[in-house]
């Protein structure tokens, strides 16, 4: 019989809310005895602090969390993720795109029409925002080489359409929404790494989950997208493919999803004013911020 490994892993860019709460619950419910893991998502150098993860560490703890150690650290194993993406620039699937998000939304803007290579009818915006249009795909050799010498800031792209096509029809179960054709088309181009994040959430997050042995992702529906593109990842890498459970999201008064501005939502400021570990588990778990 097949263990189930889960994981929660927050980014340290803030406290955790109850959406956190929520969450690290779900993910722990789901998981056999001894086989919840902490990883903390700390790729992004210019909004991660080491008080957050203690912050974190500290709120899970009272909250009664117990994790498996050592707890996994993205910003340790970057040399994994540079590997994943030599992998693929070998296979011939990365170019690099010198391109600036007012860039991106002015080729848009003035196409009037879907990016390049996008099979969908006028597209502009996918999972992670504007679909990129292809610009820096098409540049020549010559043209690439010389703004790369020139030392211009660039990220790294997948060939998501080459890569589909390489890899060929691919399904991922969803224990909710049960079996899913994998589309990773819906991310355009998506960017694998950038010069100051030397890897992406798509990709780090992927290689984690194959390489901790995680055997159901749990994570937020707002996620749910993620999946199609996190798929093609492991084909191309040759990864092992886990179960998804999807869960719904906390919503605060005004409706909207919980973020980490919402101060009067953070597990901090609960137990601050004298909410029990109890009591804030419950109001994580039955999804009530009030």
């Amino acid at each position: 019989m097949t263990t189930t490994l889960t994981r929660f892993a927050p980014s340290p860019t803030g406290l955790l809310h109850l959406g956190h709460a929520h969450s690290a619950l779900f993910a722990a419910e789901h998981a056999d005895d001894g086989n919840f893991l902490l990883r903390i998502e700390d790729i992004d150098p210019g909004r991660c602090r080491p008080e957050f993860e203690a912050a974190i560490k500290e709120d899970l703890a009272w909250l009664g969390f117990e994790w498996q150690t050592p707890v996994r650290r993205q910003s340790e194993h970057i040399d994994d993720y540079r590997a994943a993406l030599d992998r693929l620039q070998a296979m011939g699937l990365l170019y690099p795109c010198f391109c600036t998000r007012k860039d991106i939304q002015a080729e848009i803007a003035a196409a009037g029409h879907a990016p390049h290579d996008i099979p969908a009818q006028n597209i502009t915006s996918g999972p992670d925002g504007f679909l990129y249009p292809g610009t820096c795909r098409h540049l020549t050799p010559s043209e690439r080489a010389d703004k790369l010498a020139a030392g211009e800031p660039h990220a790294l792209r997948l060939k998501t359409n080459t890569a589909a096509l390489q890899s060929g029809p691919l399904t991922w179960h969803d224990r909710g929404a049960g079996e899913q054709q994998a589309t990773p088309e819906i991310f355009g181009d998506a960017v694998l790494a950038r010069k100051d994040t030397p890897t992406s959430y798509h990709l780090a997050v992927t290689f984690d989950d194959a390489i901790q042995g995680i055997t159901l992702v749990t994570r937020g529906q707002d996620l749910f997208a993620a999946s199609h593109l996190h798929r093609l990842l492991q084909a191309l890498l040759g990864l092992p493919v886990p179960d998804y459970h999807h869960h719904g999201l906390i919503n605060g008064p005004d409706g909207n999803r919980l973020a980490k501005r919402d101060k009067a939502a953070t597990i901090r400021d609960l137990r601050e004013h004298g909410r029990s570990p109890d009591e804030v588990r419950a109001m994580a778990g039955n999804g009530d911020p009030a």
